[in-house]
């Protein structure tokens, strides 16, 4: 195993841990590794398949971890402003509490919107709780593809 391809696996590693820990760009970090490795040994046949493989289940666990805590929300009854209140949530919360602030500021953005939408605690916390089980969904998605993206680049280091 040369240097760089330990370097790189080690890359993926932080890149698989950073689908759970907000702030480390995970996916990204998994794909970028990829494709420095196609770039620095050549892509072949077997490189271009590999690097397609791994751009789809990027892609797809990206729009995911967008798309599953939305539609756990809507499908509780939140609405498309509570959803885009907790979204702007997300965001400021990732600047005031650096690392833990982006899934409570997005947690906490679609409980106020419901709580002020409807004046209901129940109704507030039934969102809130969708949105959040939306949320661990599309971590574990993420983290799955990841592992996937990882062993099939382990197949092309193999193969290569």
């Amino acid at each position: 195993m040369t240097g760089l391809v330990a370097l790189l696996g080690l890359v993926m590693a932080v890149g698989a841990l950073g689908t759970i820990v907000p702030l480390v760009p995970g996916i990204s970090l998994v794909w970028g590794a990829g494709l420095v490795y196609g770039l620095d040994r050549g892509f072949g046949a077997v490189g271009v398949v590999a690097l397609a493989v791994m751009t789809s289940l990027g892609v797809a666990a990206t729009v995911g971890g967008y798309v599953v805590p939305k539609r756990r929300a809507s499908g509780a009854g939140a609405s498309r402003a509570t959803v885009w209140l907790g979204v702007a949530g997300a965001v400021v919360g990732f600047f005031v509490v650096p690392v833990v602030g982006l899934p409570i500021g997005g947690v906490l953005g679609i409980y106020v919107g419901e709580r002020l939408r409807t004046g209901d605690t129940v109704t507030a916390w039934r969102a809130t709780r969708a949105t959040i089980a939306g949320f661990g969904i599309a971590v574990l998605v993420q983290f799955a593809a990841a592992m996937s993206m990882i062993a099939v680049w382990v197949v092309w280091v193999i193969i290569d």
